[in-house]
């Protein structure tokens, strides 16, 4: 059913209030226009800055009644039915008169008639009005609207330029999808901006859009977007999750019936599950969003399921995308510690997974994964789980290369190869930490590095492997028969 015909259900319902929780103030208005002519009803408007103005009909607004309590007392005052929208009143609800203004408005309107309408970015409703409150939500655009509004957000570049732009199907199809999720006024500057930026719409467009989406709607701070994902190709070993991974990339990004919903990655602390994030990212070629479980804590009961949920809610309105939860056990565990908290997001978490239609790919990392509840680790919650062991000896060779060449160093394959047996039970971060001291040795004798200084900078170095042989080892032996090894 058309939006119209729902509001217009709920005014002919004889609804005494309507909450709108909009950022589209305008297309509101101009809706419950339509409504009040479509009903013959009269219609005002009141702000705190210019008062109540008729909108139905040419007026004049009433600046005499820009105080809350004086346009309450007003309506309820008046006996000729009519539609009054309240824009932006959300601060004035904390104040008990005006509440009770609203409800004896409500409870007169089989007699008089008034509906109320709070029109507002976000309203939080008191306990007394709740029971009398009717939500209604204006939709936001389909696909095929936002692909409407990105072509005539080219026609409107070509009318200015006399130009006309490169629209490859490939790239608008990508940043149709790109784009859902915003409102009819957002979607048209972003595509605007988009095409106006160099005449064409390009993969960097659409990367640009993704990262003015996430300014819109990201209200809290609970998540971030990481801009440096990476490509398979940057990932050292981890053959098996990159072939999964491939397997899988044209069912996700053509979000096809069976779409991959996510992974769980466990493993040794520093062995790269978070460069495998940012890589899942890059091979997908969508934003990554990192969920910080830390920031989702709050001191007040309710609030910090709240943050999860308006977490998850962003995630899906950016979607496609990837969602990471780093160390999912410090926040979500199975322990009594947090007075339920953690079963409570956990629950939450379950629920969104279950019920999600978004094509948000999930991926959560965890050191300790015995801390996690079963009922995140059972099959089908996640598509699969991998364990990503400590490097195996080509691997730590790869590593070596690689850290040496980012540093723009270089040891001689030969002279690397006689340090691997010092290497084994070293993680990849630990390699990189070995590089970074071996060159410190370098630097302060004065010489340059060599495989000496390498040698012994890891004759000298614990891995965590050794340094918690027991932890390790138990993590290995379980993962061993119930992972997948990345």
């Amino acid at each position: 059913m058309h939006e119209f015909d729902d509001l217009k259900v709920l005014l002919q319902a004889r609804s005494p209030l309507i909450v709108i929780e909009s950022y589209e103030e305008q297309r509101a208005l101009q809706l419950i226009r339509r409504l009040a002519v479509n009903l013959f009803r009269p219609l005002f408007q009141w702000s705190c800055t210019e008062g109540l103005r008729r909108l139905d009909v040419p007026s004049d607004a009433q600046t005499f009644n820009t105080e809350p309590q004086q346009v309450l007392a007003q309506i309820k005052g008046s006996k000729n039915p009519g539609i009054y929208v309240l824009c932006d009143f959300h601060p004035f609800l904390q104040e008990p008169r005006h509440i009770r203004y609203l409800k004896e408005i409500a409870l007169m309107h089989e007699q008089v008639g008034h509906t109320l309408v709070l029109l507002s970015h976000a309203i939080s409703i008191p306990a007394e009005l709740a029971r009398l409150c009717y939500r209604f939500e204006l939709h936001l655009p389909s696909d095929q609207q936002v692909r409407q509004l990105v072509l005539e957000a080219a026609e409107l570049y070509q009318q200015h330029t006399g130009e006309l732009a490169d629209m490859p199907p490939e790239a608008v199809q990508q940043l149709v999808q790109n784009l859902r999720g915003l409102t009819f006024e957002e979607v048209k500057r972003l595509a605007y901006k988009a095409i106006a930026n160099d005449g064409a719409i390009s993969p960097a467009d659409v990367s640009r859009v993704n990262t003015a989406k996430f300014r819109l709607l990201q209200t809290e701070g609970v998540l971030s977007q990481v801009y440096d994902t990476k490509a398979l190709d940057d990932v050292v070993g981890l053959d098996n999750l990159k072939s999964w991974l491939l397997q899988r990339r044209a069912a996700f990004v053509q979000q096809q019936r069976d779409t991959p919903k996510g992974v769980l990655l466990t493993g040794v602390q520093g062995t790269g599950k978070s460069l495998a994030a940012k890589a899942i990212a890059g091979a997908f070629g969508v934003p990554l969003l990192l969920l910080d479980m830390a920031s989702l804590y709050n001191k007040y009961i309710g609030e910090t399921e709240k943050n999860l949920r308006q977490a998850l809610q962003l995630a899906d309105a950016m979607a496609p995308c990837v969602l990471w939860i780093d160390e999912i056990e410090k926040g979500i565990s199975s322990g009594q510690a947090d007075q339920g908290v953690g079963k409570r997001l956990l629950g939450t978490l379950l629920t969104w997974m279950a019920e999600r239609k978004a094509a948000v790919f999930l991926v959560a990392t965890a050191n300790n994964i015995h801390e996690l509840a079963p009922e995140l680790l059972r099959k089908g919650r996640f598509d699969e789980l991998f364990f990503v062991d400590l490097p195996e000896e080509a691997e730590r060779l790869a590593l070596l290369h690689l850290h040496l060449q980012r540093r723009d160093m270089a040891i001689a394959t030969e002279d690397l190869q006689h340090c691997l047996p010092l290497t084994a039970g070293f993680s990849g971060a630990e390699l990189e930490q070995a590089v970074v001291g071996a060159s410190f040795r370098a630097q302060s004798a004065g010489e340059a590095l060599a495989a000496i200084h390498l040698q012994e900078e890891l004759s000298q170095t614990q891995p965590i492997s050794v340094v918690m042989a027991e932890s390790v080892t138990a993590l290995r032996h379980w993962a061993s028969s119930r992972c997948v090894k990345a």
